[in-house]
């Protein structure tokens, strides 16, 4: 969609009118990122960069500005035509603008400023609040990286009781299924992509082509052949043994993982006499692992059954703690996913004795869509100002809810090199960023500056962006 590309349309129509309405001699303005509490306590930052790079490097040019003085006129609302024509002269189309950030991949406690925007430029100073809009917009990768991070701790806490492999199983243990349950191919992409700081498997190929957009990474996970309903169901209800034989000569080979969508009619018969008694000696013979995918009914019940009936077929081997593993068969649940659910069908499993290596999970909409920007409770707030040569603090304190009370003055985030403790404190005078003698014992600057006048200045792998998230745990 080439007509939302104009960055300076990319904001509320209320923006447009800022310019006007701050104090006379306000030169520079500062802003901030935070999550304000929300589901879970700590999120895992990620995802500006994509914002950066998409956005934030085009720059402005008068078309730009013809485009967007032409709509808001039509519109009722005042544009800043001249401030606009200004940073396209004097600045080359390029944002005055300095951001700073944790580094992507970090978990940070809610309540801490994540990212810091400022304006470089006395006549910009409006420039930071016009694209709160376009910036705000990290509460959707920051949640999704967030809701995949603490699964993993789930599933993780599982494996590292049952399994004798917990690292080597943990990063293809839930498979984003999300692609066809978001709103569009770039919601696709950026969840996709979030979900991939903490997993390896997915079927959102959004999300692989975002991680070489963005992010340096050539491919960032993997999928396996697996069924849909249509493809099994068209050979008939009397056939369906058939469209499961199909799967395997098609796919089962030594080594080979293959998924096979098994209650398209009955998926205890499936399980028990067409997977267990007719296709049984084929399973075997074929070297693959077959991958049993339930679809429907309570996810705990059904697993939990799908289980002792494979069982029952293949038999199983107790690993060095004591669990089962299956033999040739595993289970894959993709429907009713969500980070509850998977807890309770790993305790259900687990109480039956059954180590986690025997499952895998699929979360589509619980993934990427069930969400929204309250999830977290993300705001972007302006924190001061400089108003005829001086910085005045800038806040908000509603009477009426004081979690709405925003932080003030300029700030960064530090964090205790020996607690790993983070906390927002205040910078001193002019600084930027804080340094030793400013900062307080045993304590370090979190922030990095990402980004500065139109220039990118941390350009993050997604391989770094793993290990920071991946370092920290529950």
């Amino acid at each position: 969609m080439d007509f939302l590309d104009n960055l300076l349309l990319n904001t509320d129509s209320y923006k447009a009118s800022h310019w006007l309405q701050y104090p006379p001699g306000t030169d520079a303005t500062f802003f901030y990122v935070e999550s304000r509490g929300g589901l879970y306590d700590r999120t895992v930052f990620f995802g500006l960069q994509t914002i950066l790079k998409q956005y934030l490097s085009r720059r402005i040019t008068h078309e730009d500005i013809d485009q967007a003085r032409e709509l808001f006129a039509a519109h009722g609302e005042p544009f800043n035509e001249a401030g606009w024509r200004d940073i396209v002269q004097r600045h080359d189309g390029r944002l005055p603008l300095r951001i700073r950030a944790v580094p992507e991949g970090t978990v940070v406690p809610t309540h801490q400023a994540l990212v810091t925007i400022e304006s470089t430029d006395p006549h910009a100073c409006w420039v930071p609040s016009y694209v709160e809009t376009l910036l705000l917009r990290l509460w959707y990768p920051v949640t999704v990286a967030t809701t995949s991070w603490h699964a993993k701790q789930t599933i993780r806490q599982f494996l590292e009781r049952t399994s004798d492999d917990p690292e080597g199983q943990l990063p293809y243990k839930l498979h984003d299924f999300g692609a066809r349950g978001v709103s569009s191919t770039e919601s696709a992409a950026i969840g996709g992509l979030s979900h991939l700081v903490n997993f390896r498997g997915t079927d959102t190929v959004s999300g692989l082509l975002a991680a070489r957009a963005y992010y340096h990474e050539p491919m960032a996970a993997h999928s396996i052949p697996a069924a849909e309903h249509s493809t099994i169901t068209a050979w008939g209800r009397e056939r369906e043994v058939d469209a499961y034989r199909n799967m395997l000569r098609q796919f089962a080979r030594p080594g080979a993982i293959v998924a096979v969508v098994s209650d398209s009619y009955d998926i205890y018969r499936a399980v028990s006499e067409h997977w267990g008694r007719t296709l049984r000696d084929e399973v075997i013979a074929s070297g693959a692992t077959v991958v049993i995918r339930p679809d429907s009914g309570d996810p705990v019940e059904v697993v939990h059954q799908c289980l002792l009936r494979l069982d029952e077929a293949f038999g199983h081997d107790v690993n060095a703690k004591g669990y089962r593993v299956l033999r040739h068969v595993r289970v894959i649940q993709g429907d009713g996913i969500n980070p509850t659910s998977i807890r309770a069908i790993l305790e259900r499993a687990t109480r039956a004795g059954y180590a986690t290596d025997n499952l895998a999970f699929g979360m589509g909409g619980a993934l990427l869509q069930r969400l929204d920007r309250d999830t977290q409770k993300f705001a972007l707030k302006c924190s001061a100002a400089r108003v005829d040569g001086r910085w005045i603090d800038v806040y908000k304190d509603p009477v009426t809810d004081k979690g709405k009370a925003s932080k003030r003055g300029r700030m960064t985030l530090v964090r205790h090199a020996g607690s790993g403790e983070y906390r927002t404190i205040a910078l001193p005078g002019e600084a930027v960023s804080l340094d030793a003698a400013h900062a307080p014992p045993g304590c370090e600057d979190a922030l990095v500056t990402v980004w500065e006048d139109g220039e990118l200045l941390s350009d993050w792998t997604l391989a770094q962006v793993r290990e920071r998230a991946d370092a920290e745990r529950l």
